[in-house]
Formats: C-alpha cells, sequence, structure tokens
C-alpha cells in the first residue's frame, strides 16, 4: 500500500464508517494524544518503567494510530503525503547532506 493508497483508505473509512471528518483541531488534540501513547510504551520498552499489569507493548498499533490521524489531517488539508514526503526527503537530502557526518556526537 502507498501513502496515497493509505490516505484514499483513510478518507473512505472517515467517510463512510466514521461518518465525517472530526474538525482540524480536534485532529490536532487527537495526533497529541495517540502520540503520547507511543510515548508510554516507548517508555516502557525501552525507558525505565514497566508494564502495568494486563499492559501489551502494543507500539506498532500505536504507531499506526499515529500515521492515521496524520493521514486525516493530510487529507482535510489537501495535502497528498506522497509528494510531500518526496520534497521533505528532497529537502533533508539537500540540507543534510554532509551534516550527520561531519557530526563528532555521532561517530562510534
Amino acid at each position: 500500500m502507498t501513502l496515497r493508497d493509505a490516505q484514499a483508505t483513510v478518507d473512505n473509512w472517515i467517510t463512510t464508517v466514521g461518518v465525517r471528518y472530526f474538525s482540524p483541531l480536534t485532529n490536532m488534540a487527537v495526533l497529541a494524544e495517540e502520540v503520547g501513547e507511543v510515548a508510554r510504551v516507548m517508555a516502557r520498552r525501552y525507558g525505565d518503567q514497566s508494564f502495568k499489569e494486563g499492559e501489551r507493548d502494543t507500539l506498532g498499533d500505536e504507531l499506526a494510530d499515529v500515521m492515521w490521524v496524520v493521514m486525516a489531517i493530510a487529507n482535510q488539508s489537501g495535502i497528498d503525503l506522497t509528494e510531500a514526503f518526496k520534497a521533505n526527503l528532497r529537502k533533508k537530502s539537500e540540507r543534510d547532506a554532509s551534516r550527520h557526518k561531519n557530526n563528532s556526537k555521532l561517530s562510534n
């Protein structure tokens, strides 16, 4: 599935099963909530916290939730994430062509 396909799938689900898009501000709040859930799992998986009894490592599901909301926001904002991602990759490749290679903090 491409990003474009995924955006179309999210749009189809929202406009049929989900009835309609939430407002952009609500979707921003939902995105913050989902990122917080990723942080919770990361803190337990890689940090000093442990999973609570009955709590599971759901990192993949939480990351997919973040992707879902990002795609919803892109859809309602008229953004093609395939094109936006390509442009972003070009920007990073030009701007950071040697930046990270020359960063002594990243050398082993």
